[in-house]
């Protein structure tokens, strides 16, 4: 009886010891494979993109810099990545900047460390729809009657059709419209209630006549066009049609609907009114545009010859638009120089008929002998980045900017920039450049608290000569004196000195270390000069914004077989041939950036493409052009030679804004960009 009892006891201890040795198995390899997750699971890095960005610019991390200088990329190029051929859109998508306000004062949004261009365009009005591309749209003439008033603007856009101008608004209330197409012509003869018009976005002022109270009219949804649709607007009058009236509200609107229509690669900010060509059926205009691709929020300008005819209805329509520039008649003459861009104010000794008014490189003045002696100053003196590759000026020159942010002092800058012998054509380090030629020292005055070197010393000794007390100043002799150290320090003035060895005197060493989490480098405040961004955007004009791009690196590079074995072969005439002829279609506009010496080596493409290179548009920097005579102003009347930190800054924006984009470490050799086991 005894064993009977003690055998159910026996199962049901084993089976107690069985499902416990299961459990604590089961425990053992969860906590087991719960560590192997926590010792190998890499989270994503928050600052990840940060320094993919700073990667770009930097492309090395330690004291030396052996970086490719065919590109220039400044901080209105940060996120643009090179597109991929087989997959480049027709129309790629926009980055815009900023926030903007169009078309008034335009105040860039500041923000830390390098940023991809900004967001979308704001204008400053009443609360209405926004219009398509266009966002300003010119005044209606007083005259001119409900009908006859700026009609909506495309985004895509739609034609209503045409009304007419007897009927009377009082007579039917207009029907709100949805989205919709359009709707069809209407005859001149029919009343507002058989043809429903959709409202303009922005009216500007509207005939007397036509009272808002009369006929209430409501707005419209998104307008779309399509793309058969003729471009014509109603005209007042086609008695004689050998002649156009230039002047007329619906020349304009078939001017606007036409360029919408034709250069879908840019936006259409705001159109002056035409005015007659050189004969009776063409006119003349001119308008502020952006590219779509453009990521700062500076405007450029352009003026065109259109000739124009009449449509069904007497309608005005585009029959043929010429070139870049070539409405002459509607540039309008501006003021004469900029008389105080140059340092010491003195009269220039040219004079230039016409200049961008969108530049100002005036030298902030610092006042009065108090509000020097109030402020806060981050003075570096010259290191070891002087006579430097540009890239490393730049990278220096950032951390600076970003230190004095931090420390939030005015930075003391010194314009004078030495060209290192790589960019120019003596081969040797060339001293007296100013920084006001490569970069746009107005955006720099916007968006960061700097002051001019020789202004700053200049009332410096003045206030030191007037004033028994001496201004407390701290010299810093090492980079190795962190900008957290001097957070509290209550000096008037910080001053670095880099007296040093190299690479013990960069000024980028400053931002080294544990620095490198507290400085951000600002480069949303370092834009390329809008001097040579006006040579960009014309090169671009004069192929009408429809072009693809090749990027071919060569020169020293090519010669290289040991970094590069194959960069040489594959950048060959027949290698270019056959490659790119399986992703551009024949006959585009080929624009080739390149640091090939040879003008001639591309002849052969020729053959199958419109090719474009740098030196084929030498005019833009010539002696009779706008650039040169602005530059000499700048320079106290000496010429300035387009060098070739210059060329590649125009060859990085002209590559940046084409549809189609082929690079060379990209699409045309399977070298490493840096080089052998660099990939």
């Amino acid at each position: 009886m005894k064993d009977n009892n003690s055998s159910p006891d026996l199962i049901g201890q084993n089976a107690i010891k069985i499902i416990s040795n299961v459990g604590f198995s089961v425990f053992v390899f969860s906590v087991l494979m719960f560590t192997i997750l926590a010792i190998t699971y890499q989270p994503p890095d928050p600052w990840e993109s940060s320094r993919a960005l700073t990667k770009v610019f930097t492309e090395v991390s330690n004291a030396t810099f052996q970086i490719d200088n065919s590109v220039v990329k400044t901080g209105e190029d940060v996120g643009m990545e090179p597109v991929s051929p087989a997959a480049a859109p027709e129309n790629p998508p926009v980055a815009r900047p900023g926030p903007v306000r169009i078309p008034e004062a335009v105040s860039p949004s500041a923000f830390d460390g390098p940023v991809a261009r900004p967001g979308p365009l704001v204008e400053k009005s009443a609360p209405r729809a926004q219009p398509g591309p266009f966002e300003k749209t010119g005044d209606v003439s007083p005259s001119a009657s409900i009908a006859d008033g700026p009609v909506a603007r495309p985004g895509p856009f739609e034609t209503t059709g045409l009304v007419s101008r007897s009927a009377s608004p009082a007579d039917a209330p207009v029907a709100q419209p949805g989205p919709f197409e359009k709707t069809g012509d209407v005859s001149p003869s029919a009343s507002i209630a058989d043809a429903p018009v959709a409202r303009p976005e922005k009216t500007g002022p509207v005939s007397p006549s036509a009272s808002p109270a009369d006929a209430p009219v409501a707005q419209p949804g998104p307008l779309v066009e399509k793309p058969s649709e003729s471009v014509s607007i109603a005209s007042d009058s086609c008695d004689d049609k050998s002649v156009v009236n230039c002047s007329a509200p619906g020349v304009l609107r078939a001017i606007k609907k036409f360029n919408v229509k034709r250069f879908r690669s840019i936006v259409f900010l705001e159109y002056q009114t035409p005015v007659n060509g050189s004969n009776p059926n063409e006119c003349d205009v001119t308008w502020r545009y952006r590219n779509r691709k453009e990521r700062s929020w500076r405007k450029y300008r352009d003026f065109r010859r259109f000739k124009l005819g009449y449509g069904e209805n007497c309608t005005y329509k585009v029959v043929n638009a010429k070139g870049w520039h070539s409405g002459v008649n509607a540039r309008r003459p501006r003021s004469q120089s900029q008389l105080n861009a140059t340092r010491k104010g003195e009269k220039p000794k040219i004079v230039t008929t016409f200049r961008d008014d969108q530049i100002n490189d005036t030298i902030p003045v610092m006042g009065s002998g108090t509000g020097f002696r109030n402020g806060k100053y981050l003075y570096y003196s010259r290191g070891g980045d002087y006579c430097k590759n540009m890239n490393q000026y730049i990278w220096s020159l950032l951390c600076a900017l970003g230190e004095a942010r931090y420390l939030n002092r005015t930075f003391v800058m010194d314009l004078n920039v030495c060209l290192s012998s790589k960019h120019t054509s003596s081969n040797r380090d060339e001293e007296g450049k100013d920084f006001r030629f490569y970069f746009d020292f107005e955006h720099l005055k916007e968006t960061a608290s700097i002051v001019e070197e020789r202004e700053f010393l200049k009332d410096w000794k003045k206030f030191e000569k007037n004033h028994k007390k001496k201004i407390p100043v701290r010299k810093v002799t090492t980079y190795k004196v962190t900008p957290m150290q001097l957070k509290n320090d209550k000096s008037t003035i910080i001053w670095r000195r880099f007296e040093k060895p190299e690479p013990e005197n960069y000024w980028y060493r400053v931002c080294e270390n544990q620095a490198a989490n507290y400085i951000k480098r600002p480069w949303q405040s370092l834009w390329k000069s809008k001097r040579i961004m006006n040579i960009v955007s014309e090169i671009s004009g004069q192929m009408d914004w429809d072009y693809d791009a090749v990027h071919v690196i060569r020169g020293e590079k090519a010669q290289n077989k040991a970094m590069w074995p194959h960069l040489n072969e594959d950048t060959s005439l027949e290698s270019l041939v056959s490659k790119l002829q399986g992703v551009i279609q024949p006959w585009r506009n080929l624009y080739i950036a390149t640091n090939e010496p040879f003008y001639n080596y591309f002849d052969r493409l020729r053959s199958y493409y419109k090719v474009h290179l740098l030196d084929d548009y030498k005019e833009l920097w010539g002696d009779k052009s706008e650039w040169y005579n602005e530059t000499l102003v700048l320079n106290g009347g000496w010429p300035v030679v387009f060098d070739g930190y210059m060329r590649a800054e125009v060859d990085t924006e002209v590559l940046y804004r084409a549809k189609t984009r082929v690079e060379t470490f990209y699409n045309l050799t399977k070298d490493c960009k840096d080089g052998i086991h660099t990939c």
